[in-house]
């Protein structure tokens, strides 16, 4: 854990995300993932399913709607588990990032293509969000990858330069969207490796014992 590092009693599993992970970029980005007691579900009022904080730019959900979210292929939950930049991991955070393939499946084409298209929607080609749109390009080579070789890119090496190029915004806006329309069209195209659904029967085994793990008196 790094010197800066604050977290709750409840998490299990905490990494650096976005484009410090991918390419050493000034942002730190931190996503996790926390355990709601079991006995909190009883009550009328549900426990949170995600919070921000404590430190600025880190968000966290608790594990079941993290499980939701990896099962519909969010693509910043995926990468999560793919993630380098580990800084808290439990015994029940490892088994977390152990079951990551149970996750994955055919769903990432749509997944990674809508949300690559949802943040092109979102740019100004008068005034854009260079880092918006290197995140674009990111999530769309990221799709890639994942569909072709079964996990995320988690080492953007071989694009670095270029993406860095985008985020100072230093390639032109129509060689960007160029880019970006070759990437959507060959993760359209592309067959790719995985199943046609994902493994919930694992995933779920997986909350069941958590939740077992956190009843009263458990521990």
């Amino acid at each position: 854990m790094t010197q800066d590092m604050r977290v709750d009693d409840d998490v299990i599993l905490s990494v650096v995300a976005g484009s410090r992970a991918y390419t050493d970029g000034s942002d730190t980005d931190r996503r996790g993932v926390f355990v709601a007691p079991t006995s909190a579900f009883w009550r009328l009022d549900k426990p949170a399913t995600h919070r921000d904080g404590p430190l600025p730019e880190q968000f966290s959900w608790e594990v079941e709607r993290f499980c939701r979210l990896a099962l519909d292929a969010n693509p910043t939950v995926l990468e999560c588990l793919w993630s380098p930049l580990v800084e808290v991991i439990t015994p029940t955070g490892r088994r977390l990032r152990d079951l990551r393939e149970a996750f994955l499946s055919e769903r990432a084409h749509r997944s990674f293509a809508g949300y690559a298209e949802t943040q092109l929607r979102r740019l100004d080609p008068g005034r854009p969000n260079w880092k918006q749109a290197m995140h674009m390009i990111r999530l769309l080579l990221s799709g890639l990858h994942l569909v072709r070789h079964g996990e995320p890119l988690v080492g953007m090496q071989a694009h670095r330069e270029r993406l860095l190029a985008v985020r100072r915004g230093e390639v032109p806006w129509d060689s960007l969207i160029a880019w970006r329309a070759a990437l959507s069209a060959e993760l359209a195209a592309e067959p790719g490796v995985l199943p046609a659904q994902p493994d919930r029967e694992r995933v779920e085994e997986f909350l069941v014992r958590v939740r077992e793990e956190n009843l009263p008196g458990r521990g």
